[in-house]
């Protein structure tokens, strides 16, 4: 076959070299589109190989490979490999799908981590399975069942752009390799497994004549190693099926006389097994007996039971007096079907982890230091595990220091050749690993909750084993117990693997078990199948107590530090003050339905942080090791802590109730399950509302005696507790389980979360307020999420949409159903539903499962990160949609009016994470009808208190002002009717106007903005030369809403913004303000919706269009604003006025806040040592341990800053901060602040996490890239949202709903080894003295005049100029590469300045600038970074070019030498040959003025400069080179451009010159984003940008 391409492909798609190289056209551009396939249909056992060329880090995802059956003559190429249907099979990352349907997940290596120079193949063998190859090295298969005839298929997508065929053969000796599989296959002959199971249990029955289940044997046999697959004990079953034939059909037996049968088999069994074994006739299956004649029994004969004597290497062969009961005895055939003759025993290898200790003829493997060190404690087997051989292992020691513990799996690794790392959880290829309760797949969560056990809870002496099915599935076992199918199609070649982690130090590899241990284990298994079932028989009693079975007491089993007194009614911790824990206490019966349990809290002490908790568990107090704390416990329990509620020790409430921290001795708590399986708290008799559903019966009552909690007692007497609510009556007013407290009785029209029931792969947090799938990139669907309560006839329940992933079709749906959450099986999606539900799908509106119409208004699956959704029922029986709050028009009629609905948002496909905004809540229908009127809005009088607002009698020729300048009508036309405020807006001030008349013969309607034109400078002459429309006014800048379109100067910068102003009429209310973030937003009728713009400046005036319908509007507002709570956003200073006013006195009312002062509390972390009064902190040793929390709670609008003091580069990551919402001072401090999951906010990295579960990403700068110097800060405002602070720049808000009272947190981690807090607001690092300015100050309070500095001459210094962010030392490695002159550059390495993302938000900066004479825009060159160049002595700095204005040059490095000796562009001679061109002098038909005394024909070379590198960056002006990295010897591309400066007048500006129709820049119209020079010495060269991939 031909190693070629087919001609037909993908429309973007490009073919060279004979058809072997296909690129993708536009790769930045597109990222789709790009589908090749095959000349010619595979033949088998080809191997069509291709290697990547060319990658481009603008998208994520890359090449996708497999084979389809559609013959791509005819092919209708969709856009990606996988939208192919018609039997295709398709390999995308690291999964397999089949149609566009996943298949098989985690498999092979992930090809999107593949790069350039990789080679990727794919193969139909002979038995029709799909094969990947990497880099010649076989993935196995990934799917079977193939047809003959296929073609391979490749999608150069995302990031690949350029693939070649390099071969498409056989891999070498395949065909050699399929025939000895053959040869060893037809060698296998196994006995039958029914015959051995009947045969032995019906000899071992007749011999002893006691009862044998069929489980008890199949359960021997597993544990021994057999081949032979046998019924086995399942998780699944909760007791036995069928008895023997042997109890006649209608006896009865108590569960104790229950027990002893079981134990009695179990014991026979086991000691008839030790006596010889030959009754049971196993001796085949167990690797041969004491009596050679019976070693077969139960298989047709000896030698093929044990392998047999052909083979040479069976059980009889061996001896039949052999007592080895090795795995390897008993799998002689299998081993032969792979190919291995080895009868070598499990051990240990030689080479393991650095810390691990083999010993025990290497069968014992121990961690060394196990109190210092926690990792590094890797093992694996010396051989591969054969098919269905055990591997198991006993727990010989544990250490209670760490958290986390012993980890099992396997790997495809060799141990020979494996570079261990620290964890098996590190490796990201062939490994299945086992931890906790979940599996990880190459160190990804691929199933959350495996099983019922978790391995961290285990104790010495428990055994734990795997053993890979010849079906390929892969089995854990836990005491003996099957665990079930772990992961499916496990690689044929595996090493067991063993991770001795945090608290497991010691174990043994288990290979003969003695009676007791089997006793053991198999009372393990029957507390497993039935947990009554093997307890103490109650003593004997002759006077039985009629009322003892139903009183609730305390279980005698009780914690280390607990006892139980008063007849089982009351537990203390007799020594409450000298420790905190070890006091859970459980009932000795599970509760009833409907039954409460009740305590009453007896006693406290002072000493220690929390207090008692309480709530039900599915674990029997007769056999549970109970832990130190009940929320320890990671399987079968609920329990209220503080005012939250945990499952399984995760919070699923954060918010719920009454704050047990806060009891006192006397008050009580309680529990009860109801019959529907809803869960219920009671504090001092007061119902707290649903915590939880679906809890299942036969639950125990739980109460932990922690921390303050030294004693309780039960209530007997329940006469006095308020009945319990029913379901039927939590109607409207009904309190949300979410909400902070059901006792309040706070109203409900807030109340909107999301109910506590959801799909199976939903996750609730936030309060409530956020929902998201889990393993989204292993599933898709089962994430169905609800709300709380019903909806309200026009109430509007909107999301946003806050983390999507590219790896799906199909994306959001939302809708409303009529059933109840409590009644709703959740389907895998909702659409499934087909009853009471209205749904959005795409475009598609369906109800009860059925599209009703297509083609709506708008397509959810369009929409991206940060799309609003909602949706709203009017009383009409009307069903809304709005998209970023615009309506979408009537989606379907006839929703029952008095029918309740839930709103239903599907967490589908691409959409991961969503949380309900602040918009939610009962919607102004004014927006939404057409019947208007006044009484619909609370208009505010202009009349109040306070100066009100004027319009400037400098306006439109159209408009006529009436009122003393507070109204404006436009008198003729519909446009010429532009209006400004009287006077500069100031920060965080509200103008607003009223509509009082409007004409409906014309379309549009009014516009209003911001413009830094100076109405005073406007001619006295009414018929100025104002623009006839706010679109138009470019003048000046000016930032304008027209429609719901946001417009600078004009040029379009957002769609969709908030409701649209065309919608309004008489009676609605516009505003605007400029807040002191220098952003502006639009206040429609009091609601804010949100920021329209960035980056505006500072002396802005109001402005107006009465454009259109909109006739006439008056002024509502004034300069005092009255009503701050609804249009006045928190301020964190004590005065409105910005920077710079005169007039910037304090508010009168205010009071003038005290700031506490904070330091650090002496409870931390081990490895903390304070000093400094307690103001610094120092981790002294490792690398964790080093929690830090302040002694003082945060005040509101208070600003807490501490500044990192010293790094060490030894680490990687580095610190993370936020808040603790309780006290800290007994708090028993972990590892690392990820690992409290309790009312903590944590910021790290660059996201929010809250209780651990990711809130956030992209927030703020990356801290673990913060230099030594950063000043970091938190601050709570007024509204209860956290701030972090950076060296002063406020990054906007963390989280909401923090409560009172909070304490800053700190976790010196990694790098971070010392802070110290800053106190009395120190200027931030850097600063001159007195001058606390950023830079974004600089510019726009002292650049508009052109005369004052700015950041491109005097940038703020760098936190540590001596210390550089990894990207910049690559580009500054790259610049000395070059070997240009040291001369040429600026000695002070503080003009040196990164533009990554991390290092331009550690500074703060802005996106735009303004600089020169006058003022023109210039952009910031983001991702690019700046070496300052030496200024020429003889340049005139302080009067000449600081006048001028910033531009951009693309060039190649050719050409920098040369540009740098004559210290400018060259107009005269190319100096690029992509940026330097002959261009004909304008005529008057062209964007410029001509210049005077020029030849009309004359060509000028002229070089092409630009305000922004977006456009002088383009590669057609500073092209691409390679280079290899010194240091890592990776090879990179990079670009180089200058910064210039530009005489003003020696430009002209004029449109892009490439043909390009997208906007590069949202700033820069296309028209006028290219400037061209006019003279020589028109530029001046200031900074040497580099750039590198």
């Amino acid at each position: 076959m031909a190693a070629e391409l087919h001609p037909r492909s993908g429309k973007l798609i490009g073919l060279s070299n004979s058809n072997r190289t296909a690129q993708r056209n536009q790769p930045v551009q597109e990222f789709n589109h790009g589908l090749v396939l095959s000349r010619e249909p595979l033949r088998d056992r080809d191997v069509f190989t291709v290697r990547i060329d060319k990658k481009v880090n603008s998208w994520s995802g890359s090449i996708e490979i497999g084979v389809t059956a559609l013959d791509p003559a005819a092919l209708d190429f969709p856009s990606s490999a996988t939208g192919l249907k018609g039997g295709s099979w398709i390999v995308s990352g690291c999964s397999v799908l089949k149609d566009g349907r996943s298949v098989l997940e985690e498999y092979g290596r992930d090809l999107d981590q593949l790069g350039e120079g990789d080679r990727v193949g794919i193969q139909r063998n002979g038995r029709g399975e799909l094969h990947l190859w990497v880099n010649g090295q076989d993935c196995g298969a990934a799917a079977s069942g193939l047809p003959s005839r296929l073609w391979a298929v490749v999608d150069l997508y995302g990031k690949c752009t350029q693939v070649t065929v390099v071969s498409c053969e056989p891999p070498p000796d395949t065909e050699d390799q399929e025939e000895d599989e053959e040869e060893r296959e037809e060698e296998v002959v196994l006995p039958s497994p029914a015959a051995l199971t009947t045969e032995a249990c019906r000899d071992h029955e007749d011999r002893t004549g006691a009862l044998v289940l069929p489980a008890v044997p199949a359960l021997a046999t597993v544990m021994n190693g057999s081949a032979e697959e046998v019924p086995e004990v399942t998780r699944g079953h909760s007791r036995p099926d069928k008895f023997p034939n042997n109890f006649e059909p209608d006896t009865v037996l108590t569960e104790h006389q229950l027990f002893d049968v079981f134990n009695n088999a179990i014991v026979s069994l086991y000691r008839s097994e030790d006596e010889g074994g030959e009754d049971l006739g196993l001796g085949g299956a167990g690797g041969g007996g004491s009596d050679p004649s019976r070693a077969g029994a139960g298989s047709n004969n000896g030698a093929r039971g044990g392998g047999g004597n052909e083979n040479g290497n069976g059980g009889s062969a061996e001896g039949g007096g052999s007592t080895n009961n090795s795995p390897s005895g008993s799998a002689g055939g299998t081993a032969g079907t792979g190919g291995m003759t080895t009868n070598d025993a499990l051990l240990f290898h030689e080479k393991c982890g650095t810390l691990i200790k083999l010993s025990n003829n290497n069968k014992t493997a121990e961690r060394r230091r196990p109190l210092d060190e926690f990792n590094n404690g890797v093992v694996m087997t010396n051989r591969p595990l054969r098919h269905n051989e055990m591997f198991e292992i006993r727990i010989d020691k544990l250490v209670d220091k760490w958290s986390g513990s012993i980890e099992i799996g396997v790997t495809t690794h060799n141990p020979n050749n494996l570079d261990y790392p620290a964890t098996m959880t590190n490796l990201r290829s062939g490994t299945i690993m086992m931890s906790g309760c979940g599996i990880l797949t190459n160190g990804k969560g691929t199933r959350r909750e495996y099983c019922e056990f978790s391995l961290d809870e285990l104790q010495e002496g428990d055994h734990i084993g795997l053993m890979r099915k010849a079906s390929g599935a892969l089995h854990f076992y836990i005491n003996g117990i099957d665990q079930g199918v772990a992961a499916n199609q496990t690689p044929g070649v595996v090493y067991g693997v063993v991770d001795l982690y945090g608290m497991a130090v010691k174990v043994t590899i288990v290979h003969n078990h003695n009676h007791s241990d089997r006793l053991r284990r198999n009372n393990a298994i029957m507390r497993a199948l039935s947990p009554d079932v093997g307890r103490p028989r109650p003593a004997l009693s002759l006077t039985p107590d009629p009322e003892a079975p139903d009183r609730l007491l305390f279980h005698p089993n009780c914690g280390q530090k607990a006892a139980i007194i008063g007849d089982g009614r009351t537990a203390l911790r007799p020594h409450a003050t000298d420790d905190f824990n070890h006091g859970v206490v459980l009932s000795n019966r599970p509760l009833h339905s409907n039954e409460v349990f009740q305590v009453r809290i007896d006693k406290m002490v002072d000493k220690w942080a929390g207090s008692i908790e309480i709530g039900v568990t599915t674990h029997n107090p007769a056999y549970l090791q109970l832990p130190s704390t009940m929320t320890n416990l990671r399987s079968g329990t609920w329990m209220m802590t503080g005012n939250g509620v945990m499952h399984n020790g995760t919070t699923i409430l954060d918010e719920y109730g009454h704050n047990l921290d806060r009891l006192k001795a006397g008050d009580t708590v309680g529990v009860v399950r109801k019959d529907d399986g809803s869960l219920h708290f009671f504090v001092n008799g007061v119902p707290q509302g649903p915590a939880a559903w679906n809890v299942p019966p036969s639950v125990y009552a739980v109460v932990d005696l922690y921390g303050q909690a030294a004693q309780a007692t039960i209530m007997d007497d329940m006469a006095d507790l308020p009945p319990l609510p029913d379901d039927n009556s939590e109607g409207p007013t009904a309190m949300s389980p979410g909400s902070p407290c059901s006792i309040t009785g706070a109203s409900a029209a807030s109340d909107l979360r999301f109910h506590q029931l959801h799909g199976t792969n939903a996750v609730i947090t936030n309060g409530g307020r956020t929902a998201l799938r889990q393993n989204c990139r292993s599933e898709f669907n089962d994430a169905i999420v609800i709300s709380n309560r019903c909806l309200r006839d026009g109430e509007l329940f909107e999301i946003v949409i806050q983390k999507m992933v590219d790896r799906w079709s199909g994306s959001i749906e939302a809708g409303v159903t009529a059933i109840r959450p409590e009644e709703l099986e959740f389907p895998n999606t909702m659409t499934d539903i087909d009853y009471d539900t209205w749904m959005l799908s795409g475009t598609a509106i369906m109800q009860d499962g059925n599209t009703m119409r297509n083609n709506y208004g708008c397509d959810l699956d369009s929409l991206s990160t940060g799309s609003r959704i909602g949706m709203m029922r009017t009383a009409s029986g009307d069903l809304h949609y709005y998209i970023n709050g615009v309506d979408q028009g009537v989606a379907c009629t006839g929703l029952p009016p008095g029918k309740e609905v839930y709103a239903v948002i599907d967490l589908y496909g691409q959409c991961v994470q969503v949380s309900i905004t602040s918009s939610s809540g009962p919607l102004d229908n004014s927006l939404c009808t057409s019947n208007i009127t006044e009484k619909s809005f609370p208009i505010h009088s202009p009349g109040m208190a306070g100066v009100a607002h004027r319009l400037h009698n400098k306006h439109g020729k159209n408009v006529v002002l009436l009122g003393d300048g507070c109204q404006a009508v436009r008198v003729g036309g519909y446009a010429h009717g532009i209006v400004f405020s009287a006077k500069e807006l100031k920060t965080d001030e509200l103008f607003e106007v009223k509509i009082n008349e409007v004409d409906e013969q014309w379309s549009g309607s009014l516009r209003i903005g911001l413009t830094t034109l100076q109405p005073p400078d406007l001619p006295s002459c009414p018929l100025s030369g104002l623009s006839p429309s706010l679109t138009q006014l470019r003048s000046k800048v000016t930032w304008l809403l027209a429609g719901s379109e946001v417009r600078r100067n004009g040029v379009l910068q957002r769609q969709n913004y908030g409701c649209s102003l065309d919608r309004l009429t008489v009676g609605n209310r516009v505003g605007v303000k400029r807040c002191s973030d220098d952003t502006m937003h639009i206040f429609i009728d009091g609601e804010d919706m949100g920021p329209a713009a960035t980056a505006v400046a500072k002396n802005v005036y109001a402005v107006l269009d009465l454009y259109g319908k909109v006739t006439a509007v008056s002024i509502v507002s004034s300069t005092l604003v009255e009503d701050t709570e609804s249009v006045k956003a928190p301020s964190l200073s004590s005065d409105s006025c910005s920077e710079g006013e005169d007039d910037s006195t304090p508010c009168e009312n205010e009071p003038t806040l005290v700031p506490m002062a904070m330091a650090f509390l002496e409870n931390h972390g081990k490895n903390i040592q304070l000093s400094n009064q307690n103001l610094t902190a120092a981790r002294v040793s490792s690398y964790n341990q080093g929690l830090l929390v302040t002694a003082q709670p945060l005040p509101r609008q208070q600003l807490f800053q501490f500044q990192i003091d010293r790094l060490n580069s030894s680490w990687t990551s580095s610190l993370s901060l936020g808040v603790i919402g309780h006290s800290p001072d007994r708090l028993n401090f972990p590892s690392t602040a990820c690992c409290l999951k309790r009312s903590v906010w944590l910021l790290q990295r660059d996201s929010v996490f809250h209780n651990s579960l990711k809130i956030c990403e992209n927030y703020g700068p990356n801290l673990d890239t913060c230099p030594e110097g950063t000043v970091l800060g938190l601050l709570v405002d007024a509204n209860g949202c956290l701030h972090l602070h950076v060296n002063g720049m406020d990054q906007g808000v963390a989280a909401q709903d923090i409560p009172t009272p909070c304490y800053p947190l700190i976790d010196l981690y990694g790098q971070c080894e010392q802070v110290t807090i800053v106190t009395n607001h120190v200027p931030a690092v850097g600063a001159e003295s007195g001058d606390v300015r950023c830079q974004g100050d600089m510019e726009k309070a002292d650049m508009v005049d052109g005369i004052k500095e700015s950041v491109c001459w005097t940038p703020p210094p760098a936190v540590n100029p001596n210390k550089t962010c990894e990207y910049q030392a690559l580009c500054s490695r790259f610049k000395d590469l070059l070997t240009l002159p040291d001369g040429y550059f600026n000695e002070d390495a503080k003009y040196n300045l990164c533009y990554c993302e991390s290092c331009h938000k550690l500074r703060g900066d802005e996106a735009y600038y303004k600089r020169g004479e006058p003022p023109r825009d210039y952009a910031l060159p983001f991702g690019w970074c700046r070496f300052a160049l030496r200024i020429k002595p003889h340049c005139e700095v302080s009067n000449t070019f600081k006048k001028w204005h910033i531009a951009y040059h693309g060039t190649s490095v050719g050409s920098l030498r040369r540009t740098l000796d004559h210290s400018q562009l060259l107009p005269a001679e190319s100096s690029s040959v992509f940026s330097a061109s002959p261009v004909k002098a304008e005529s008057h038909g062209s964007y410029g003025e001509p210049e005077e005394n020029s030849a009309p024909e004359r060509e000028i070379p002229c070089v092409r400069l630009s305000p922004t590198m977006r456009y002088s960056g383009l590669e057609v002006f500073a092209p691409k080179v390679q280079f290899r990295d010194p240091r890592s010897l990776r090879c990179h591309h990079a670009q180089v451009g200058f910064q210039v400066c530009v005489r003003p007048g020696s430009y002209k500006v004029g449109p892009q010159s490439l043909g390009i129709s997208e906007p590069l820049d949202p700033r820069f119209s296309n028209t006028e984003i290219e400037w061209i020079t006019k003279e020589k010495g028109g530029t001046l060269l200031y900074g040497l940008l580099i750039r590198v991939e």
